[in-house]
């Protein structure tokens, strides 16, 4: 059974502290699905430790909710944290996002290859790989383009039955203009320009 994601982007309201607010300080910005709608297990390792096959260093596991979690996101995520029907609930800072070193990889593997057969392109196979790559992926790939090993982006290429391509399995990739991720990383960066790298945060969750 799969895992998705489910959350939104969260930002500080500047009036926090002064005599002309008496909101909450933290106001329910936009939902996640609209900017991402992808289930991949790498970059919920990467970022929340949520089916960290990879083996990455996540960057905000489990924090759960927020105390001070804006209404909105409440009524959203709230019920179903508490119910049990989600978890891994956890939040993560603008400010936190932007200084990921995107050359980070995790300790074991090297890369991750996908690929399908020409007949069935809908069903995709996935694997992590180490720098010796396991039998069964070599026989369903065939032998790799030399320079593969070198590769800093996405690598396709095609044998007679099957369409490949080769990823590594760094930061940079798995949350890459490849990706959902970027659409995400605009909108906070949006508003952290207007709120503060400190005052705009991704509140998520998962099933």
């Amino acid at each position: 059974m799969s895992t998705d994601i489910h959350g939104g982007i969260e930002f500080r309201h500047p009036g926090v502290g002064t005599d002309y607010y008496d909101g909450e300080p933290w106001v329910a910005a936009m939902d996640l699905w609209p900017l991402y709608d992808e289930t991949d297990y790498a970059a919920f390792g990467c970022l929340f430790g949520v089916r960290n096959y990879a083996g990455f260093q996540p960057l905000a596991p489990d924090r759960g909710l927020p105390v001070d979690l804006s209404s909105g996101m409440r009524s959203q995520l709230g019920s179903w944290v508490a119910a049990g029907d989600l978890y891994g609930a956890t939040w993560v800072s603008w400010a936190e996002l932007a200084s990921m070193d995107r050359a980070t990889a995790p300790d074991h593997f090297i890369g991750r290859l996908t690929w399908c057969t020409k007949s069935l392109p809908s069903t995709l196979h996935q694997q992590l790989v180490s720098d010796s790559w396991p039998s069964e992926a070599l026989s369903a790939v065939g032998a790799p383009p030399r320079d593969l090993r070198s590769a800093t982006g996405r690598v396709e290429w095609t044998t007679d039955e099957v369409m490949c391509a080769y990823e590594p399995l760094t930061v940079g990739a798995v949350l890459g203009p490849e990706t959902h991720w970027p659409h995400v990383f605009a909108v906070m960066k949006a508003l952290a320009d207007r709120f503060g790298d400190d005052g705009v945060r991704l509140v998520v969750a998962f099933d």
